[in-house]
Parts: C-alpha cells; sequence; structure tokens
C-alpha cells in the first residue's frame, strides 16, 4: 500500500521545490458533480497527481472537487489528460491558469476529504447546487459592465475586494463565504428586477452563489465564467479592455496578480497607496494585511510593535507568553482597525 501523505518536513519540501530547475505552471480548476466515494477518490487521485509530481491543495467532497496546484511545464498535458480520463465527469474539465507565475506557488500536495469544496454554511435540503445561473464569457462581461441595469456582485472577501474590483461593483463585506450568502441576498432584495451579475476569483464560489441567488427568487443571474482569472485571459487573448481593476488576491505564496497598474488599496499601518498582502511573522499572530516596504521595513514584516517586540524573543518565552492567549481573528479589516484585529499581547510581569 503506497503512502497516501507527505512524510518529509515543510521546510525540506520547500527547498526542494525552490532549487528546481524545470519551470511549473499554477493553475487552478473546480467541478460540482457527485463523487460517491470521496475518500476512496481522494486516495486514487493522490497517487496519479504524485507520480506526476504536482503540488498543491486539493478539495474533495461529495459535491465535486476544487483544487490550486504547480505542475511541472512538461507534465501539464499529462496532467489534463489524467484528470480527464480519471473521470468522466472530468472530460475537458476547464483550466484556470495562472496570470502572474512564477511556478513557486506550492511545495507539497495536501489532499483532503471535505464536508463541501467551498464551505457555504447552506442547510436548505431543497437547494440545488447545480441550477446555476447564465454563464458570462469576456465580451459579455464588458457589455454587462455598460449595461446600466446590471449590478455586479463580488463574491470573494473584504480583502479580495479591496485590492482589486471591477468598478461599482458591489461588495459583500463579510470575512466568509458563508456569512456572504444571505448578506447578497438581503442587500439585493430590492433589485430582483436587475441583472445580477455574480463574479469571484476562479468561479467556483460564484457559480455556487448564482444558484443560491436563483434559489432565493432571483431570476435574471449570471456569473463569469472561470471568474476573475479565465475573463482577464480571455479578454487579453482577444484583444478586448480588460475592465478589472487592481490586483486579484489568489491563495498561494503569490498572494495576488497584477491585473492592472491601478492600486486601490493602502498599507494599513501607515496609509501610503498599496496592494501587497502579507501575514504577521511573529508566530503568534499570522495576521493577513497590506504593507508598504517602508512599513516592512520599520516593523520588522510584523503587524505592530507588539507583535514585533514578541518576534525577537527566545522561542521558550514565544510559547510562554501565546499559552493560553486567544489568537482572534487573522485577516485584517479596515473597518474595524489593524490594533483591534491584532490579539492583545501582554507584557511580562514586573517582578
Amino acid at each position: 500500500m503506497p503512502v497516501l501523505h507527505n512524510l518529509v518536513s515543510n521546510k525540506e519540501l520547500k527547498a526542494r521545490m525552490l532549487a528546481e530547475t524545470e519551470p511549473r505552471t499554477t493553475v487552478s480548476f473546480y467541478k460540482y458533480f457527485q463523487i460517491a466515494d470521496p475518500k476512496a477518490f481522494r486516495d486514487a487521485l493522490y497517487i496519479g497527481l504524485t507520480k506526476l509530481k504536482v503540488f498543491g491543495r486539493v478539495y474533495v467532497a461529495h459535491e465535486g472537487i476544487n483544487a490550486q496546484i504547480s505542475v511541472p511545464a512538461s507534465q501539464y498535458e499529462s496532467m489534463k489528460a489524467f484528470l480527464y480520463g480519471f473521470d468522466p465527469a472530468l472530460n475537458n474539465l476547464r483550466m484556470n491558469i495562472a496570470l502572474d507565475d512564477d511556478g513557486k506557488s506550492f511545495w507539497v500536495l495536501r489532499l483532503k476529504v471535505r464536508d463541501r469544496i467551498v464551505a457555504d454554511g447552506i442547510e436548505d435540503n431543497s437547494f440545488d447546487a447545480s441550477d446555476v445561473g447564465n454563464y458570462l464569457k469576456a465580451a459579455d462581461v464588458n457589455a454587462m459592465l455598460d449595461d446600466p441595469n446590471a449590478v455586479f456582485v463580488d463574491m470573494r472577501n473584504h480583502y479580495e475586494f479591496e485590492v482589486g474590483h471591477f468598478d461599482n461593483a458591489l461588495e459583500v463585506p463579510a470575512d466568509t463565504f458563508r456569512d456572504q450568502l444571505p448578506m447578497a441576498v438581503d442587500m439585493l432584495k430590492d433589485q430582483k428586477d436587475k441583472k445580477i451579475v455574480m463574479y469571484c476569483t476562479g468561479g467556483i464560489r460564484c457559480e455556487k452563489a448564482s444558484a443560491w441567488m436563483k434559489h432565493n427568487g432571483f431570476d435574471d443571474v449570471y456569473h463569469i465564467e472561470g471568474g476573475i482569472i479565465e475573463y482577464t485571459r480571455r479578454a487579453r487573448e482577444q484583444g478586448l479592455p480588460v475592465r478589472f481593476k487592481g490586483k486579484n488576491f489568489v491563495f498561494d505564496e503569490r498572494m495576488g496578480e497584477r491585473i492592472s497598474d491601478d492600486v486601490l488599496s493602502n498599507c494599513h499601518q501607515c496609509g501610503v497607496p498599496c496592494d501587497t498582502h502579507t501575514n504577521c511573522v511573529n508566530d503568534g499572530c499570522h495576521l493577513l494585511f497590506i504593507q508598504c516596504p517602508s512599513c516592512a521595513e520599520k516593523f520588522h514584516n510584523c503587524c505592530s510593535p507588539l507583535c514585533m517586540e514578541e518576534s525577537k524573543l527566545s522561542p521558550e518565552e514565544q510559547r510562554t507568553r501565546r499559552a493560553g492567549r486567544e489568537n482572534g481573528n487573522k485577516v485584517f479589516n479596515k473597518s474595524r482597525g489593524l490594533l483591534n484585529m491584532t490579539m492583545a499581547i501582554p507584557l511580562p510581569e514586573k517582578k
């Protein structure tokens, strides 16, 4: 029986990936379809992808598959052929190739069975996730952006919207997709006569969101085929104006793909124009926030003076401070303020 999980440390795996000389292609894909035995599906998929030296993050559930991976360039076509033949539902699966790719996005393959491929919080058994809205291709998106009767709804998290979005798109200011779904219905309840256009990074969230809107009585619902990634790729290939502005946040080491030169956000510490996401280097924090180069140098890549002070302590002292401490939310939300998002770090008691 082959080993169906990684046995090597992350540090060693990352070093091996960085030492590779062959370029890698970063790609994402998803598919909603019924998987009778997700565990068996996962194990067989793990064996096949491992043979092709695929790295990345893949979720499998009864409702389908969701993946963000990298593959050696020479193995890309073999990987596609493997997936197309793995299950009839995956034949001609759409691949979203990364727009701004250095091939260093992943260094290990993590393939997990989940209850849902996208956590949605939906408990309504009558909901049919396959009853989705109409797909929009790149030219259709641009035409719809000029339609005064259309409302574009961004189904990504607030920190994704902050660094990039379509002009006049509606932000649904929630921390999670499960919170966004009911919020979107409520925010649009008086616009059921409008054309509702949902969009997200690669299509997986907005496709389910379009089905949810239809389930809640919205009749004229659309979603962008392949999300921002596919829209941008096709618009560039076809010589169309790319109407998305700023950066497209991605969930790997890059944390963003540059779509336009527009910088829509600001450093969360000093306020200068900036759209570079980072994680606080303090092991007791790892807050996701936007930081400019000047503040990165000033705060030693930390989100606050408190985290900077703690990160300089010995590992034992850091563990002592973290013991019993509630870490709180790990994402900065500008509506709540940076210092409120970092957990209170107690200073040592005076003796």
